[in-house]
């Protein structure tokens, strides 16, 4: 019996000292544009094959009815032509049962004037909520011409950082 209990009182101290030195993963990098593949409110599928090759990518993550992504919108609109020389990719989590948000979205912002605006749904993968591991919206993460992270926002900055960090790339 005191061997069986001093072998259990071994294991646990093992143990203690095994998780105290156990770190904490690393926040995974988003250096790169992640792969992805998105439902677009015309039920066509947006994935990397449909960037321009060439411009940098503003991938920004929100959600139809997020009264602060749609305050970043208003924002922006006076300044959308200087998105021009960018692909802007507009990713959600809604449910492909509710694409009809995603089209009100567009008609309200008039992104079909803009054919460098995609928009689309993740659901039900969601790699680039994941990717980002996002929390909140808008997430905005910006890449230059070679596909490199420049700058990534977890909340809207304001539209004059937002245009001279798309401005450099």
């Amino acid at each position: 019996m005191k061997k069986i209990l001093l072998f259990l009182s071994l294991i646990i101290a093992v143990g203690c000292t095994q998780a105290q030195t156990t770190q904490a993963p690393a926040k995974p990098s988003i250096d790169n544009i992640p792969n992805f593949k998105l439902l677009s409110q015309d039920s066509v599928y947006i994935t990397n094959a449909n960037l321009k090759k060439g411009k940098g990518v503003v991938i920004i993550y929100f959600s139809p009815d997020c009264s602060h992504c749609q305050h970043m919108m208003t924002e922006l609109k006076p300044d959308m032509k200087k998105f021009s020389n960018v692909n802007v990719v507009m990713a959600t989590f809604i449910q492909t049962n509710m694409l009809k948000m995603l089209r009100d979205f567009r008609k309200d912002y008039k992104l079909d004037e803009y054919p460098n605006f995609l928009t689309g749904t993740e659901f039900p993968n969601y790699i680039l909520q994941r990717y980002y591991q996002v929390a909140t919206t808008p997430y905005i993460a910006i890449y230059d011409r070679k596909g490199k992270l420049v700058k990534a926002y977890d909340k809207a900055p304001k539209v004059d950082e937002l245009l001279a960090t798309v401005k450099k790339i």
